[in-house]
């Protein structure tokens, strides 16, 4: 007995020992290999590049639109000018004088939507955080289309054509400034 004895001792410490070691391992904290990863997009991020990305869209839009207008204006503020000049001398017939003022009105206020256009423009530049960065291109359109409208209303048609240039320049600048 003194055998089994010392053996179940023996096999009473061990099975004691090897619970002690399994508790332990338990316990511990596995240890994972942590890879070296870039930082995932924040949802700030994407929304400002995505708002960067529709500013440009509608800066692009305001050149298109301003070209345009410009393009059909050449043609159509030396035609109003000159038959200015011909009603003031008397060599333009009654109908004429009827059909430039309607020329005038709907040149006056095509600038004036394209002034809206750019003044909505200006202002979502303002206000957006995104676009504030390039603020500083874009800042004076509106001023400027104010310039243009004014010029035509006065019946300076080709003068208005070139200021509405300088929108088109700065636009052009803010679009060369997006990302």
């Amino acid at each position: 007995m003194k055998i089994n004895k010392k053996f179940l001792t023996f096999i009473a410490l061990f099975l004691f020992l090897a619970f002690l070691t399994v508790s332990t391992n338990a316990q511990r904290r596995k240890n994972t290999i942590r890879r070296a990863t870039r930082p995932a997009a924040t949802q700030s991020t994407l929304l400002a590049s995505s708002e960067i990305k529709a500013g440009a869209g509608k800066v692009s839009t305001q050149i298109k639109n301003v070209t345009k207008f410009i393009y059909g204006l050449g043609g159509v503020a030396r035609v109003i000018e000159d038959l200015d000049r011909d009603i003031a001398a008397g060599k333009a017939s009654r109908n004429a004088g009827e059909l430039n003022t309607k020329n005038k009105q709907a040149v006056i206020n095509t600038i004036r939507n394209l002034r809206a256009g750019l003044a909505a423009l200006e202002v979502e530049f303002r206000t957006k955080p995104a676009l504030r960065n390039y603020l500083f291109q874009i800042q004076g359109i509106t001023d400027i289309s104010g310039n243009a409208e004014d010029q035509a209303t006065n019946g300076r048609f080709v003068e208005s054509g070139r200021t509405l240039l300088l929108v088109v320049e700065k636009l052009s600048d803010t679009l060369a400034a997006l990302p």
